[in-house]
């Protein structure tokens, strides 16, 4: 997992965190998404207190990333949903958390 620091302005005070993680080939989709949210909000990945589910069904999630049923895979493609003051990005090969606005 790579953390980036994203500068708004010069104010050291005013820096938001971005989080880009690399997912493994057979880490779901909705495990890297849930490990790089907790990441960006400074959580313990297996004690957040957010609930994926509240923003994006991640069965389905893992589906659209999911190898077709004869085993090869889909196109690449871009999933992109807010969760709370962050903006999640879940490409077949990363996720990334940028800060809100």
């Amino acid at each position: 997992m790579t953390d980036q620091l994203a500068d708004n302005n010069d104010d050291e005070t005013t820096r938001r965190r971005t989080v880009r993680y690399d997912r493994e080939p057979e880490e779901p989709p909705s495990v890297a998404v849930a490990t790089a949210l907790a990441a960006h909000f400074g959580e313990d990945p297996t004690g957040t207190s957010l609930r994926l589910y509240d923003y994006v069904d991640p069965e389905a999630l893992d589906a659209l990333f999911h190898a077709r049923n004869d085993g090869s895979p889909r196109a690449d493609g871009v999933v992109r949903f807010p969760v709370g003051s962050a903006t999640v990005v879940v490409r077949p090969e990363r996720v990334t958390v940028y800060p809100g606005s």
